[in-house]
């Protein structure tokens, strides 16, 4: 039997100036296999995802460095 645990985690980012910029980085992450939900806030710099295996942290966080934003922690 397989666990399926989700994970909430906030990833601190850089470089998100809008709307577009918001957009971009939850398009990218929804695509990733296991995440159920992503909301990208530039106001905040921040990315709130949902997310169970087979996502992973390293995945998102590469998603969003591949749209060409910083990610904090």
């Amino acid at each position: 039997m397989m666990c399926l645990h989700k994970m909430k985690k906030t990833f601190k980012t850089k470089g998100m100036h809008c709307k577009s910029c918001e957009m971009l980085v939850g398009d990218a992450i929804s695509e990733i296999k296991g995440v159920s939900h992503a909301k990208a806030d530039h106001s905040k710099n921040a990315v709130e995802v949902e997310f169970s295996a087979p996502a992973t942290e390293a995945q998102i966080k590469k998603a969003i460095e591949k749209e060409g934003y910083a990610v904090l922690s």
